[in-house]
C-alpha cells in the first residue's frame, strides 16, 4: 500500500479567482487533504512558501501582481518542492514555458476534480518516497531512528546540524543539493553567511560516512553549485 501523504503534506493553492480557491481547497479537503493555505497574489505566495514552506504548491499563471511563470523562477531560487500549474492558459507555448521551468505537470481549466486529486497524488508519491530509518552508502550505513553512522568499526554518533544536512541530502538521494537550500535545512529561514560553516560540516559527516573522507564516493561536491548524496539500492 502506498503511503499516505494527505494529512502530513502541505498544499499551497495560488490563484486570484477567489471562488476557484475555495473549490479546488473543498476538493482536496474532501478527499483527505487536511494542510492547505491559499494566496491571491505572487506577494502572498511567496512569503507563505518562505514561512509555512508547502511540499506542493497548484499554481495559475495569470496573476494581478505578477505571472505564476515568474513565481515559479523565484520560487527556484530557495525551494524544489513540486509545482502543478493549474491554470486557463493552454496554448502549447505556455504548457512548453511551464514545464520547462520546472514544473511537474500542467492541467487547463476547466478540469475533472478526479483528474486533479489523481495528478496531486501522483506527484507527492514521486517526490517523497516513505524514507527508511536505515539508508546503505558505500562505505556505512546511516540510522536516521538514532542519529548514528554504522561501520565495521562501530557506530559514529551524529550532531543535531549533521544529522539535519544528511536528511536534507538524502531526501533529495541522488539530485543537486544547493548550498543554499543546504544552509536553510540547518541554519533556518535566514540561512546567508553560512557557507564556510556548511563546508566545516560536510568535512566532518565524510570522516564518519566515507572509507576515504579525501576521495569521496557517497557525499559528492557539485562545483559551484552544492552537494549529492549517492545511495547504495
Amino acid at each position: 500500500m502506498d503511503y499516505d501523504y494527505r494529512k502530513e503534506k502541505k498544499i499551497l493553492l495560488v490563484d486570484d479567482e477567489k471562488e476557484l480557491l475555495n473549490m479546488v481547497q473543498g476538493i482536496l479537503l474532501g478527499n483527505g487533504y487536511t494542510q492547505i493555505r491559499t494566496a491571491g497574489t505572487v506577494r502572498q505566495a511567496l512569503k507563505i512558501c518562505r514561512d509555512w514552506k508547502p511540499d506542493l504548491a497548484v499554481l495559475d499563471v495569470m496573476m494581478p501582481d505578477g505571472n505564476g511563470f515568474d513565481l515559479l523562477k523565484e520560487l527556484r531560487t530557495f525551494s524544489d518542492f513540486p509545482v502543478l500549474f493549474l491554470t486557463a492558459k493552454g496554448e502549447d507555448e505556455d504548457k512548453f514555458q511551464g514545464l520547462g521551468l520546472g514544473a511537474d505537470d500542467y492541467m487547463v481549466k476547466p478540469f475533472l476534480p478526479r483528474e486533479l486529486t489523481l495528478r496531486i497524488g501522483a506527484i507527492l508519491r514521486r517526490c517523497y518516497k516513505e524514507e527508511k530509518s536505515c539508508v546503505r552508502l558505500a562505505a556505512c550505513q546511516i540510522d536516521f531512528e538514532r542519529a548514528e553512522v554504522i561501520r565495521r568499526e562501530g557506530k559514529l554518533p551524529l550532531t543535531a546540524k549533521e544529522f539535519a544536512l544528511l536528511q536534507a541530502l538524502y531526501r533529495n538521494a541522488g539530485k543537486i543539493v544547493t548550498i543554499d537550500m543546504l544552509c536553510e535545512a540547518v541554519w533556518g529561514d535566514n540561512p546567508f553567511g553560512y557557507e564556510n560553516s556548511l563546508m566545516a560540516h560536510v568535512r566532518r559527516i565524510r570522516e564518519k560516512i566515507e572509507e576515504n573522507p579525501s576521495k569521496p564516493q557517497s557525499l559528492l561536491t557539485v562545483k559551484g553549485l552544492g552537494y549529492k548524496l549517492l545511495v547504495e539500492e
